[in-house]
């Protein structure tokens, strides 16, 4: 006789998937809102140590700690904006260069084309041209949404700076509010959540920015070895794009490969990707590992969906925020009893993790003697 499930578990996936889709729905109406707050979460955490250093060892009252402390985090990240805008200005004076490199390339395709499928320059300069006076209508259109993405950069800018302030002044009442809206036998965890997020969120944070370090120090030394113009610029781009798992090192190495083509030859092209691909191998098996992935402990098949899912939702904002958002998801997760499978489905697979034992404490002595055998096969 087949057993069924009980059906209250199938009132409360189905409540679960609505609250998703809801959840998902809002925060892509209300990005404008949600984004900035969710990064000023993040920078407010990372900044705790600093305001509370200024507050307790240099007598500083709470609001003053919070303003010196994110001026001065929003006045650094300022200043490297600044450095990598001041580096693209320098891109003009090699554009003549890259427009003969591109129109020799043109030429060259035309060659090809005309032996290969014998259609001739003339018809071949016709579709550009039709295909030219179609793209004025759509740079026009490009031109404005490069207008709004402006104000809109600037708006997610101001918002993140008034978010990150307010939050770092307000960290006590919120957790005050956390622990008043819970059981009190339910507030110990509610502490130890609050403690977990701001370790893992300050050390992931932190060893991102090791990490966008040391890959620029490592492009920066090779594309300089190699002789590529504006090395100092790629590797920056390359180390800002790292920060995107799978993504950013594939999207660094096309901007490379076009600007090095730009400006040197096709055979340092090929040596550029040749190294790019050994300093993405040497991040991916050693950087990462020791300096990012030791902080948050999310396996790659849902890092990977999180960052698609991130990017369907709120763009390029979406695939940064996915990895810290879904760390967080996971430590609430782990501490919740009727959750904690779910933030060991999230996990890394590891027989030595406590969550582990702690659920493999739960079976039953054949249920335990079933993923013994499977282990031990593997």
């Amino acid at each position: 006789m087949k057993r069924f499930l009980p059906l209250p578990f199938y009132v409360k996936l189905a409540c679960v998937l609505i609250s998703i889709i809801l959840l998902g729905y809002l925060a892509k109406i209300g990005d404008t809102i949600v984004i900035p707050m969710i990064l000023g979460l993040l920078f407010s955490l990372l900044l705790i140590p600093l305001s509370n250093f200024l507050e307790r060892k240099l007598r500083f009252p709470r609001t003053l700690a919070g303003i010196l402390s994110v001026i001065l985090f929003f006045g650094v990240l300022g200043y490297g904006l600044f450095l990598l805008a001041s580096q693209l200005t320098l891109l003009k004076e090699d554009f003549p260069a890259f427009k003969q490199q591109i129109m020799d390339g043109v030429s060259n395709l035309q060659t090809w084309v005309s032996r290969q499928f014998g259609i001739q320059h003339k018809d071949q300069i016709d579709f550009i041209n039709k295909t030219a006076s179609k793209s004025v209508d759509s740079g026009t259109l490009f031109l404005g949404t490069a207008l709004v993405s402006l104000s809109s950069m600037f708006i997610l800018f101001v918002f993140t700076f008034l978010y990150t302030f307010f939050l770092l002044i307000y960290r006590g009442h919120v957790v005050k509010f956390l622990l008043f809206v819970n059981r009190v036998e339910d507030r110990p965890i509610v502490i130890d959540v609050v403690k977990q997020i701001q370790y893992v969120v300050k050390k992931y944070l932190i060893g991102l920015l090791i990490q966008m370090s040391l890959v620029s120090l490592l492009v920066f030394i090779v594309l300089s070895l190699i002789g590529v113009k504006y090395s100092l610029l790629l590797a920056l781009i390359t180390g800002v794009f790292n920060v995107l798992p799978y993504v950013g090192i594939f999207s660094s190495m096309l901007i490379i490969a076009i600007l090095t083509f730009a400006t040197s030859s096709f055979t340092h092209v090929v040596l550029v990707i040749i190294a790019l691909i050994i300093i993405h191998m040497i991040d991916s098996n050693f950087i990462v590992p020791k300096i990012v992935g030791s902080k948050v402990k999310v396996n790659s098949l849902f890092a990977m969906l999180s960052i698609i899912i991130g990017e369907m939702v709120w763009g390029i904002s979406g695939m940064f925020l996915a990895i810290p958002i879904l760390a967080i998801v996971k430590i609430v997760m782990d501490r919740i009893k009727e959750l904690k499978p779910w933030g060991f489905l999230l996990g890394e697979e590891d027989s030595k993790d406590e969550l582990y034992k702690d659920l493999f404490d739960t079976l039953n002595p054949v249920e335990k003697k079933i993923i013994e055998e499977n282990e031990s096969k593997e």
